[in-house]
């Protein structure tokens, strides 16, 4: 299999202590080879002032990353800059945009089996010209997609949820909201549940919008009108989907057991309770491209980057999750 690429994020953050801190680590991780495109400065930097053995080794081709991964994290020669924690700034915007878009590319030409991308600062990248809400769009439209073809999954030991409307505001969720976009990512989920996490017949419980899931009514009408219609479309297509469920039962630990992915109607619906649950081991994975990619579920951390304070366990979760889909993929 081939090695993964992940891409250094912003080096102002947390982005390049945890994957020193992940390499360090591989011998206990189930991960696959990896190498980072560019900041081999800002990586080598960050090992030394947070204490961890970590010697980088430029590269020039990704496939020289698995002969010297054991010894040194490969880094393909890319830009660089100073490494400054906690202070972000266009050049390493800049750096974080490159980096993205090489390993993207690594990815479409199979020369990577997967991409994990490192946290980035979505104020900063947009000071040097990145038009996307986030990396998941950009992503789509690097494989010739549509934003709506690509669905953010977030994983973790305790729970999988899937958002329906991701970066929007609240106020325009229930005028975003139609009975064919819930179809849509959760037949996309479905799918993927099914080709990359080997789950036969994936159960999917779709919550609803409003309190009480509407409570017949009297809180909304969005469960009636849009919600439970695609629930019984998705029935259709011999799809194992049940709701409307009211969200605040359906994050406890006994309805956790009934499905395998909950769907949910806002951001934060799906967010708030896998990052209560799963923060240092969440895993936000992207459904429906053709190629693989998975990111630590959490941001840039600006206020603690540099300190030493940063855990690296949802950034190895990543690794692992990228490993064993591209691993799946190639059996399947």
């Amino acid at each position: 299999m081939a090695p993964l690429a992940v891409s250094i994020g912003d080096p102002a953050g947390i982005g390049p202590e945890i994957i020193v801190r992940s390499w360090a680590r591989r011998r206990e991780s189930g991960f696959a080879p990896f190498f980072v495109v560019g900041g081999e400065r800002v990586l080598g930097e960050a090992a030394e002032r947070m204490g961890v053995a970590c010697p980088t080794i430029g590269i020039g081709t990704p496939g020289e990353a698995g002969g010297v991964f054991d010894g040194a994290l490969p880094v393909l020669c890319c830009a660089d800059v100073e490494y400054v924690p906690g202070q972000p700034d266009e050049r390493g915007a800049a750096l974080a945009l490159q980096s993205l878009a090489e390993a993207t590319r690594c990815a479409l030409l199979n020369e990577a089996a997967a991409i994990v991308t490192a946290p980035v600062g979505k104020a900063q990248l947009a000071r040097v010209g990145f038009e996307y809400p986030g990396q998941t769009e950009f992503l789509a439209e690097a494989c010739g997609l549509s934003a709506d073809q690509a669905v953010m999954m977030l994983a973790g030991p305790s729970l999988r949820t899937v958002p329906v409307t991701v970066h929007c505001a609240l106020s325009e969720v229930s005028g975003r909201l139609t009975t064919g976009l819930i179809v849509d990512r959760a037949r996309i989920t479905a799918d993927a549940l099914r080709e990359d996490f080997g789950i036969a017949t994936p159960r999917i419980a779709i919550a609803g919008l409003n309190p009480h899931a509407g409570e017949g009514g009297r809180f909304g009408n969005e469960e009636r009108d849009i919600i439970a219609p695609a629930v019984e479309l998705l029935a259709t297509m011999g799809i194992a989907a049940t709701g409307p469920h009211p969200a605040d039962a359906l994050f406890t630990p006994r309805a956790r057991k009934t499905y395998d992915v909950a769907l949910a109607m806002y951001h934060d619906q799906a967010l708030v309770p896998l990052k209560a649950l799963d923060f240092d081991e969440g895993v936000n994975v992207t459904l429906g491209l053709p190629i693989v990619r998975t990111s630590p579920d959490h941001g840039t951390a600006f206020d603690i980057a540099g300190k030493g304070l940063a855990d690296p366990g949802a950034m190895i979760a990543a690794l692992e999750m990228a490993s064993a889909i591209a691993r799946q993929r190639s059996d399947g």
